[in-house]
């Protein structure tokens, strides 16, 4: 099955001049879906890990349906302000714009080792924020999976540069 047949692809969203790959039309097909989550299950396996992270809100999707599967602790890294406890926050640059995430302080320990689980990698602003939230909660990152990698945009390069593994089922060209 080729997963890429299931992306729709959206001009100008959420501005001008941006390529929008949507993945609403690979979760509503159950087989697409499903090899989707079979895929990451199987490339997570070469990893050593302890909990499963996903970045909102696209990356729960996959992550939670993963952890599930592996029955690994789910964490959500969640836009500000969305959770209610006590939490470490970074602030980065999207691609178009700025946004701040965080994690709950209790939800990564010590000798954590975490995967984490999103559906684009683009400039890359997003998953290093989020890798900086694993390593100030003292975690550390075992390695990033990615339903698509926009190739062209850098970003999954700037994190093997950052010295992080780094793994994507489907490859497209960014703008």
């Amino acid at each position: 099955m080729n997963l890429k047949d299931f992306i729709r692809s959206i001009p100008d969203y959420p501005k001008k001049g941006i390529l929008f790959r949507d993945i609403t039309t690979l979760i509503k097909d159950e087989n697409a879906f499903a090899e989707t989550i079979d895929q990451i299950v199987e490339r997570s396996k070469k990893y050593n890990f302890t909990k499963i992270a996903a970045i909102e809100s696209r990356g729960f999707v996959f992550a939670s349906a993963v952890s599930y599967i592996l029955k690994k602790p789910f964490i959500m890294l969640r836009k500000k302000n969305k959770l209610p406890a006590d939490t470490h926050s970074v602030d980065f640059e999207l691609e178009y714009g700025k946004a701040t995430i965080e994690v709950h302080k209790d939800s990564i320990n010590e000798n954590d080792s975490i995967l984490i689980i999103d559906d684009l990698i683009a400039t890359g602003g997003t998953a290093e924020a989020a890798a900086k939230l694993v390593e100030i909660s003292n975690g550390k990152v075992a390695a990033f999976i990615f339903v698509i990698n926009l190739f062209d945009l850098g970003g999954s390069d700037n994190l093997i540069k950052g010295n992080y593994k780094v793994e994507n089922l489907i490859e497209f060209p960014g703008h």
